[in-house]
């Protein structure tokens, strides 16, 4: 009997100790439809419309540019490229439907892009970027290339489209890219449009596959692959030993835009986090208020407030960077660790302390080891 009582005791401790930080003694009434309703009308949706937006405009300058071959043309295409390439961090995490089903990411921003395979499909005239094969030699990376990196002045850049001997094919395949971004956002906004957006919001239960579930994880993925892991991590070597790599910065040919584009993907993030409407101050329901609900709590302090003050202190650690992270990494690659590290304190929150308290498995592969 003794032995008995000693277990129950043990097992209520190991209870009482694992809830000191976050307290979800509430049963979770929380209005999931709300949630996913705010997620989709408010956020997701006008992020994708405004994405296709910037899409349409970096189609439109490119076909100008291909018409007439120009060092202004060349940089009006370049201006477009940016504003798309910063509309598609906002929907970047959203890998549902569509999105995930046509490799939307690995699609848009595989980055370093393959040069020698972009070449190889210009020289032969002869691709087709649906396939796989092809997906590190499009997106914004390979149009990077194609508009920043052919040669080391804009007039030898321009050259490629109006002396070169393949000035024809070079048209066609900074076209057919252009063309490539427009085709796939488009049928993702046509999906949300015409039923997905139904479906999403009816998901709203706690199982795995639910739309709450789902969307979680991609925000903890995003967060820690595609920002923490990709726009920093790898390039400043935290993944080979020290060994830097420069040169696998995303953005690398324009090179001045690798901040830019992190503080986007952060802001998108933070903003994704606390239910804010895409492009208004308004906030709704989000994964703040769904942990305010629960009452989680860290060290005394509301979890969504930790997880905010960690955001403050990213942009803190980012806003001392280099516009360049290929010319940060040679100079002071101590920086961009530094920035590695108060983005990884907040995967910690987000994907250990924050999904615990919301009782959400992760449902991707991790081998880094957190």
């Amino acid at each position: 009997m003794k032995k008995i009582i000693l277990i129950f005791g043990f097992i209520a401790l190991i209870i009482a100790c694992s809830s000191n930080d976050s307290d979800n003694s509430n049963s979770d009434n929380y209005n999931r439809t709300a949630l996913l309703t705010n997620w989709a009308d408010n956020i997701i949706v006008p992020g994708y419309v405004n994405y296709q937006a910037k899409v349409q405009l970096l189609v439109t300058a490119t076909a100008t540019f291909v018409t007439t071959p120009t060092e202004v043309n060349l940089q009006t295409v370049r201006t477009s490229w940016l504003e798309a390439y910063k509309g598609y961090q906002y929907i970047a995490m959203y890998n549902l439907g569509k999105a995930e089903e046509i490799n939307l990411n690995v699609a848009s921003n595989t980055y370093p892009t393959n040069v020698t395979g972009i070449e190889s499909n210009i020289s032969s005239g002869s691709y087709d970027l649906s396939l796989l094969s092809q997906l590190d030699k499009q997106g914004f990376p390979a149009l990077d290339y194609l508009i920043n990196g052919l040669g080391a002045n804009d007039a030898s850049i321009v050259g490629f489209y109006t002396t070169n001997a393949n000035a024809v094919k070079y048209k066609q395949y900074l076209t057919a890219l252009a063309a490539r971004l427009k085709t796939n956002v488009d049928v993702i906004v046509n999906d949300w449009n015409s039923g997905f957006r139904n479906s999403y919001v009816a998901n709203n239960g706690t199982s795995v596959s639910s739309s709450v579930n789902k969307t979680a994880n991609l925000f903890v993925k995003n967060l820690e692959k595609d920002i923490r892991t990709g726009k920093l991590g790898i390039p400043a070597g935290v993944f080979s030993g020290g060994v830097k790599y420069p040169e696998k910065v995303e953005a690398y040919y324009k090179n001045d835009v690798s901040k830019e584009l992190l503080n986007v993907a952060i802001q998108a993030s933070q903003d994704f986090f606390n239910g804010k409407h895409f492009s208004h101050t308004t906030t709704g329901e989000g994964l703040k208020s769904y942990l305010d609900h629960l009452n989680a709590v860290k060290n005394g302090t509301k979890l969504s407030d930790v997880i905010n003050n960690q955001f403050t202190a990213i942009y803190a650690a980012s806003n001392v960077l280099n516009s360049s992270f290929s010319q940060q990494i040679n100079a002071d690659n101590s920086k961009m660790i530094g920035t590695y590290d108060a983005l990884q304190q907040n995967v910690i929150y987000a994907k250990l302390d924050m999904m615990q308290a919301l009782k959400i498995t992760i449902d991707y592969v991790d081998s880094d080891g957190d």
